[in-house]
């Protein structure tokens, strides 16, 4: 690799916000380039960047678990930039804590990141001349990054102008899936969860620290269950559906618990009453579906347990109805994380260009 050449799979780390005693980070990929450090205030040249939220949950993870690899490497070959970025975690976060994050990474990001990427990049001796073009910025989730990329696409300033959902939660949140307790095996075959062994993570908190960062950690194959998970926020987000009070975290409503007041509201013949979520209604995507909400791909497999495709057939139905130009994709016997399955390059090949064609033609 030439030495001013920037080196893709060596991101950039920059804090975009610091809240609670932390700092919140986000990673800026950019395209290969081997232009020399003395020309490159002669060649800048600004470029439409993406802005990826990951799953997890809204319970774990960072900008650097369950990486779309295959997402960045496809937008650097087009010369977009990719950026992941991290977000407040619930608990002792809520979605508004998310809503926050998202709105001021997308404001980081069409402000201050250009002179900061100048200054870095000087720093580093770097002769890379891309920047971002603050007019074309688009968001991808997958799975809790749905949700985060839906309140992007309400709440954002500037708003984005593509979104890609993969898998994404959000798209109908007044479902079985968060709203009843289970009493029996329900995502992917998965043991049912002991609360006792959850109560740091279960309301009310006694110490509980905020945090925008919880790594993936597994167990070693000599554990009684070899790979299993070892951070416990790794399965928080699974007792939470399993308990039925996945909205009252989400929300931050534990008392009363605005779960049990949903849970009888959703199986009424009755037209359901926004009144109940009112307080809350800027964190519930569905209730938020507007003409101006931008260009959006949506893809889901059919035998996904973790978001149901549901969620994405509603959200393609409130779009189309306002006449937003949407696309649902519907992968036939495809669980969640399809797309980080062993041979998922080559069996989703032609998805991945699709999407990414996508976002080329609205961005460019």
């Amino acid at each position: 690799m030439p030495e001013n050449q920037c080196n893709i799979d060596s991101p950039l780390a920059f804090i975009y916000k610091e809240v609670d005693g932390i700092h919140v980070l986000l990673d800026v990929y950019l395209p290969p380039d081997d232009v020399d450090q003395q020309s490159t205030q002669q060649l800048i040249q600004y470029r439409p960047a993406v802005v990826y939220f990951h799953g997890g949950g809204l319970t774990v993870g960072n900008r650097r678990s369950w990486f779309p690899t295959w997402l960045k490497s496809r937008l650097s070959a087009h010369n977009i930039i990719f950026i992941s970025a991290d977000y407040r975690l619930i608990p002792p976060g809520t979605g508004y804590d998310v809503l926050a994050d998202v709105k001021d990474a997308i404001a980081f990001v069409a402000g201050g990141l250009n002179v900061q990427l100048d200054q870095e990049l000087a720093d580093l001796g770097s002769g890379s001349r891309f920047r971002i073009d603050t007019t074309s910025i688009g968001v991808a989730g997958t799975s809790a990054g749905g949700f985060c990329i839906y309140l992007c696409a309400i709440h954002a300033v500037p708003k984005p102008k593509v979104i890609l959902s993969l898998y994404g939660m959000g798209g109908d949140l007044l479902t079985d899936q968060y709203l009843a307790p289970k009493a029996q095996s329900f995502l992917r075959g998965r043991e049912m969860l002991d609360p006792a062994q959850f109560s740091d993570y279960m309301h009310p908190f006694s110490n509980l620290q905020s945090t925008s960062d919880s790594p993936l950690v597994y167990h070693p194959q000599s554990y009684h269950i070899p790979g299993y998970p070892a951070n416990p926020r790794m399965l928080i987000s699974r007792l939470y559906l399993q308990l039925g009070v996945a909205l009252d975290y989400i929300t931050g409503q534990h008392e009363p618990s605005l779960s049990v007041a949903l849970r009888k509201a959703i199986h009424t013949e009755d037209l359901f009453d926004e009144a109940l979520i009112s307080d809350h209604k800027i964190i519930f995507p569905q209730f938020n579906v507007t003409s101006d909400w931008p260009a959006t791909y949506l893809i889901h497999g059919t035998s996904d347990t973790a978001v149901l495709p549901q969620e994405s057939r509603n959200l393609h139905s409130l779009l189309s109805k306002a006449g937003v130009e949407v696309v649902l994709e519907e992968l036939p016997c495809r669980e969640h994380s399809f797309d980080y399955q062993p041979g998922a390059e080559l069996e989703n090949e032609g998805s991945f260009d699709n999407i990414v064609q996508f976002f080329y033609r609205h961005l460019t």
